[in-house]
């Protein structure tokens, strides 16, 4: 099933030095092929002495799997990055939540010793994709698996923007910025915006205003395969920003225009027994006697 597979670590976690030992371990007395990221390689020395030391194209193009040990932000970076390749990904997590990155380095080998066995469960998640235009010029792109956010960066006060999907004007508002979020991103930013949570499965997008300037702004969950486009307003003083999953991408100008739709898509790996209201109810305390 997984023959050829890839790691990606977080490289400034004090606790991936022993997790990569133990994984690379493993998966060498199982005789996998294994290439690892080439900044991911700094954190062992010698590490090329074992195994192949490699780029990100590498890890897309050769492996079947990639297992990333880190937090949910390091997932979600390696998502944007090899979604364009036929990879799945595996998430080990040492981050704080761990929606995304479910196996804990406790329970690593026991897991993937079913996972490389051929137990597991396989779910698709679809990105989107963000092109930025000023005066009719594209001037950058960028992917996202959680969220593309408009927002104010260095100015006091709220930005003006205006917002059309499938070329129908839905609103022009004054806020602090604007989420378009993922089913997978519905439980990050736009969750703490007052957005729903949406099940990763469904083929749809919410968009979730940031301190907007009414008390009748609502969240909106669109179809997914809808074309998203956000003016900034021409009259707005001073300078936006565009993130994806909180990379900065573009710095933005009054009368700039951003393009958003669904594009690409990644596989992730969860063991058998994975189940999303498990997760939703451990990682956000439903239920919890106070």
């Amino acid at each position: 099933m997984f023959n050829h597979i890839g790691i990606i670590a977080k490289r400034d976690h004090e606790r991936v030095k022993v997790t990569l030992e133990s994984l690379i371990d493993y998966l060498h007395n199982g005789q996998y092929e294994i290439i690892i990221d080439a900044l991911s390689a700094r954190i062992l020395p010698n590490l090329a002495d074992v195994i192949t030391v490699s780029n990100t194209e590498a890890l897309g193009t050769r492996c079947d799997l990639v297992i990333v040990i880190g937090g949910d932000g390091t997932l979600l970076q390696a998502a944007r990055l090899l979604a364009k390749y036929n990879v799945s990904l595996l998430g080990i997590n040492l981050g704080k939540l761990g929606f995304l990155t479910d196996i804990s380095p406790r329970e690593m080998t026991r897991y993937l010793d079913e996972i490389l066995g051929g137990e597991f469960l396989e779910e698709t998640r679809f990105l989107i994709y963000g092109e930025v235009y000023r005066e009719g010029k594209c001037l950058s792109h960028s992917n996202g698996l959680n969220d593309i956010v408009l927002h104010r960066w260095n100015i006091p006060h709220m930005l003006s923007f205006e917002t059309t999907i499938n070329g129908h004007f839905i609103n022009c508002q004054r806020a602090d910025g604007l989420v378009v979020a993922t089913p997978t991103g519905s439980t990050a930013y736009t969750l703490s915006c007052g957005g729903p949570i949406i099940h990763p499965s469904l083929n749809a997008l919410v968009l979730v205003t940031i301190c907007p300037h009414t008390l009748s702004s609502r969240p909106l969950v669109i179809d997914a395969d809808s074309c998203i486009q956000i003016v900034v307003s021409k009259g707005q003083v001073g300078q936006a920003q565009l993130n994806a999953d909180g990379v900065l991408c573009q710095e933005l100008l009054p009368g700039d225009t951003i393009v958003i739709e669904k594009r690409q898509s990644i596989r992730l790996i969860h063991p058998q027994g994975h189940d999303h209201y498990t997760t939703l109810r451990a990682k956000l305390n439903w239920g919890k006697v106070v």
